[in-house]
């Protein structure tokens, strides 16, 4: 869990250079348009758009892109493109395992461009299963952790049913089961706490430990994934130590 929570933390630090920028607005742009998509434009009643626009008002994505991007999935606007849910499962160097999601309007193009990636970057595609039936998915809720009590958030979020929540820094970090996520979610936010993102993914339940170099390497194949314009998330086996997170940031 913790391993997965730091690297969440880490990539979330990274997005917020201005060159990645465009690229994570790319990729919340299409979680908001699936949302509205699936369940309506109304984020009220929709608590998978509600929670998108969240994440991408946290990421201070203007107004009006939200709005356009609503009204794209929703059918109001035309532009909005017919996106299909991919998953590709692979190896990192080390025997690092990857779980990679893809939203994209052109599988063969997502196909070719994953499989290269991996391959410039000492990993390969793996088969289905042989991968994910280490992973589990989760319900993930951020909170910041600045101005919040840890022991009076563990109490709220245990009785709406969370499953546990972890410390990473300047990030706490609640887990809950897919079905919980809602309700934890509705009663941090009845008890007056902010959360940064509300959002399923899939945790490894065994993790792998890298020194710097292994650790280093893994990072450079992530990046270049996470680059591709058709890969939404990525989730892998890795873990390392704070020092060497703080050792990757640095460079």
């Amino acid at each position: 869990m913790s391993g997965h929570s730091k690297w969440a933390t880490t990539k979330h630090k990274k997005a917020a250079i201005d060159a990645k920028r465009g690229k994570l607005f790319a990729k919340l742009i299409k979680n908001i348009e699936i949302a509205a998509r699936q369940g309506g434009g109304d984020p009220n009643g929709n608590p998978a758009l509600y929670d998108a626009i969240v994440k991408a008002k946290k990421n201070s994505m203007p107004a009006d892109n939200i709005k356009r991007a609503v009204k794209r999935g929703s059918g109001e606007e035309a532009g909005g493109a017919n996106y299909e849910d991919i998953v590709y499962e692979g190896y990192a160097p080390g025997g690092v395992g990857l779980i990679i999601e893809c939203l994209t309007d052109n599988r063969n193009r997502a196909a070719a461009d994953v499989r290269s990636t991996l391959s410039k970057n000492g990993g390969s595609l793996a088969e289905n299963g042989s991968v994910s039936f280490n992973f589990e998915r989760k319900g993930l809720i951020e909170v910041p952790a600045e101005g919040v009590d840890f022991d009076n958030l563990f109490e709220i979020a245990a009785e709406a049913g969370a499953e546990d929540v972890t410390e990473d820094g300047d990030v706490f970090t609640v887990t809950t089961s897919p079905s919980d996520l809602i309700p934890v979610r509705k009663a941090l936010q009845d008890a007056g706490i902010d959360y940064d993102s509300a959002e399923t993914a899939m945790v490894a339940q065994n993790e792998i430990e890298l020194d710097l170099e292994g650790a280093r390497k893994v990072s450079k194949l992530i990046d270049a994934l996470d680059d591709l314009d058709d890969v939404q998330n990525i989730y892998s086996t890795w873990k390392a130590t704070d020092e060497i997170m703080a050792q990757l940031d640095e460079e």
